[in-house]
């Protein structure tokens, strides 16, 4: 940048703020006193921070593991099959097919909460394969859509689907149950 696009600048600036007026004070200001004479200054107090909370360790919650595409490890072995195989009644879809990067991942975390919300377990997320082979671009964020907050609190475990759901261009995911509802 040179000198003279910092004085046009200044320029603008002038122009545009030449017709402001300050804002008028909602409160009259307090004036001291003439009558009394001045009093001398309190010594300063230290100040006096509070001290940090000590947790005990164990208290705080670390936050949930990171999730991989086809880990059951937080399954029992016959739903891990069941999920696997796409044998889970899907309860739920969402086709992200023409949305904007932006777009898809607000769909998805919506999405996630109302079934969620709703005490659905199964559900399937349609991302596309992509125009080219393997270069889906909502197919590849959508793990790191599902590690993330607050969607990674109601994910249990995510998949690709099976052919006849969608094969590479979707996925299976498992929401944990919710044991708040009241029936």
């Amino acid at each position: 940048m040179s000198g003279g696009d910092q004085d046009d600048g200044a320029d603008l600036f002038r122009r545009v703020v030449a017709d402001a007026e300050p804002l008028k004070r909602k409160r009259p200001l307090l004036t001291p006193k003439v009558d009394s004479p001045p009093q001398p200054a309190a010594p300063a107090k230290p100040v006096r921070r509070p001290s940090p909370i000590l947790r005990k360790p164990g208290v705080a919650v670390p936050p949930p593991a990171m999730l991989a595409a086809g880990d059951y490890s937080r399954l029992d072995r016959r739903t891990a099959d069941r999920f696997r195989r796409g044998r889970l009644p899907i309860e739920a879809r969402l086709d992200l097919h023409g949305h904007y990067q932006d777009a898809a991942h607000h769909a998805l975390t919506d999405f996630i909460a109302e079934s969620a919300a709703a005490g659905r377990r199964m559900v399937l997320v349609i991302t596309g394969r992509g125009s080219r082979e393997g270069s889906g671009v909502l197919r590849a964020r959508l793990p790191q859509w599902l590690n993330q907050p607050p969607s990674r609190d109601r994910v249990l475990a995510f998949t690709s689907a099976r052919p006849e759901h969608g094969g590479d261009g979707a996925f299976y995911v498992l929401l944990k149950r919710n044991r708040d509802r009241r029936a």
